[in-house]
């Protein structure tokens, strides 16, 4: 492997030449914002959204200048796109509530769609909903799609070196194709800014602290935030936690044995509806036929919809769908539907999720997922380092761990304009957290309730699922969550919950 080391390093070295190098920049004096006047005084001009859910419910949309530059305010500029759903009753009105749904990279303008079927009749009376596309993304002065020959730059490595010698090439040339059209721009799309310019969206909206829900990526962006402006925080709710300290490689690296985990959940569940979808009588069986069909899948690339599903993919698919356990059923028929297709001639999707999945994977751009997590936390650079890991996972993590320690364009980003946000404060937050959760485990929440020492917990017990504040999931989540955001009230101590209803 020496030589494809040597060799490896020339094709990065040869794939970045166009690309500057960067020092480390220091850290902005977060308290004291020099040069910021005109951004924390300006005047918004409020439009419709052309956001279905926003604008029937009265709601407009507003853009928020900021600088691209904090280091250097004077510089360029960019703007953020917000939006508002004024509170039900003005009267009882104290406040704002900003949220923000995941990623990093999803676009967050309808917050109804992410909160409206789960804060009560009181919290949504006291809040006017704001919606926040963090820089970057959606209609806040997003980069240009990167050209990028696949949808994701997350992916395994497959089942052999060849396949992580392609993925290495592949994440080299997919970080230039990025960083090649406007680095100066790309690299200040950072969870820090994205703070700085929540900061100044409260201020442009009059209001001297800001209530937050984030979800996922989103309780990242929450954390900081509280950590860089703590004063201007008041009720801060953080559903499915990152643990700062292991964002963004040692989360990926935490998805393996997570992910393992919810494969045994399933294969427990599909294994009592043999008679329906045929992936195995007991949970073991249906392990086996899962680790065989990614050796088939390798050998054999399976082409549905034109995509080719092999030994990269497959198991990045799965990844998704084991995100929640109310997907049990429809990932039962998308696997069925791959096995049925695997070692045969191209084929068409049969289902309607299983098309989703490939014209996504084929069609899309995942691009600015690299450019906020690749420009917030600087990675290990050297290629031997991830196939150390992906080879000491294989026994024990036979289908996610060459996913979880795959290399990703970050190993050959830019170094970070500043550091990682080290959070360490006693802001009042409230952290719900599912014990099955594979995408952001729970030891990630329990870290983070411990880094912030005024916190409370809120446990689901026993339920796979990301993102706990849900229809129908567990009112004594829902109702811990509402009773906080309505009358600031937590529980005493931390405590644990249960789904209303047995899962299936």
């Amino acid at each position: 492997m020496n030589l494809f080391w040597r060799s490896m390093s020339v094709v990065a070295v040869a794939l970045l030449m166009a690309v500057p190098v960067y020092s480390r920049a220091e850290p902005v004096d977060d308290a004291h914002p020099i040069g910021l006047d005109r951004f924390y005084h300006q005047r918004l001009e409020w439009k419709p959204c052309g956001v279905e859910n926003v604008d029937k419910a009265g709601g407009g949309c507003a853009d928020v200048l900021v600088p691209l530059d904090y280091g250097n305010p004077a510089d360029r500029t960019m703007t953020v796109a917000i939006s508002r759903v004024p509170t039900g009753d003005p009267e009882r009105r104290r406040g704002i509530l900003l949220s923000n749904p995941g990623g990093p990279g999803s676009v967050g303008l309808d917050s109804l769609d992410l909160l409206g079927d789960v804060l009560s009749p009181e919290v949504m009376a006291s809040y006017d909903l704001i919606g926040m596309d963090p820089r970057g993304v959606g209609e806040s002065g997003r980069s240009p799609r990167c050209g990028w020959p696949v949808g994701e730059m997350i992916r395994s490595a497959g089942l052999d070196p060849l396949g992580f010698v392609h993925d290495t090439v592949q994440s080299a040339g997919m970080a230039a194709s990025c960083l090649i059209r406007d680095p100066n721009k790309l690299r200040q799309f950072t969870t820090r800014n994205t703070a700085r310019d929540m900061d100044i969206v409260r201020a442009a909206l009059g209001e001297e602290t800001v209530n937050f829900y984030g979800v996922s990526y989103g309780t990242y962006l929450g954390a900081v935030f509280t950590q860089m402006f703590p004063e201007r925080t008041d009720r801060v709710v953080l559903d499915s936690a990152i643990d700062p300290n292991r964002y963004w490689e040692g989360l990926v690296q935490d998805w393996g044995p997570a992910d393992e985990i919810a494969l045994d959940d399933w294969a427990d569940w599909v294994s009592g509806r043999d008679d329906e979808f045929r992936l195995g009588a007991t949970p073991q069986q249906v392990r086996a036929n899962i680790e065989e069909l990614v050796r088939l899948a390798a050998r054999q690339p399976i082409v549905i919809d034109g995509f080719a599903i092999d030994d990269h993919w497959l198991p990045y698919i799965l990844h998704g769908l084991l995100m929640n356990f109310r997907l049990n059923e429809a990932m039962a028929a998308t696997v069925r539907e791959i096995a049925d297709a695997a070692g045969g001639p191209p084929t068409t999707s049969r289902t309607p999720r299983l098309g989703a999945i490939v014209a996504a994977l084929r069609d899309e751009e995942n691009s600015v997922l690299a450019e906020i997590a690749c420009g917030d936390a600087g990675v290990p650079i050297d290629p031997t380092w991830y196939w150390r890991n992906i080879e000491e996972t294989r026994v024990t993590q036979p289908v996610f761990g060459a996913l979880a320690n795959n290399i990703q364009p970050c190993a050959f980003w830019l170094r970070p304009v500043e550091p990682p946000t080290v959070v360490r404060n006693a802001v009042p937050a409230l952290i719900v957290q599912a014990t099955g959760d594979p995408r952001t485990p729970y030891a990630h929440g329990v870290r983070l309730h411990q880094d912030m020492s005024g916190s409370r917990m809120v446990t689901l017990q026993d339920v796979r699922i990301h993102m706990t504040f849900r229809p129908e999931l567990s009112s004594c989540v829902s109702d811990a969550i509402n009773t906080y955001f309505s009358v600031g009230t937590r529980p005493d101590t931390d405590i644990t919950c249960y789904a209303d209803h047995s899962t299936p």
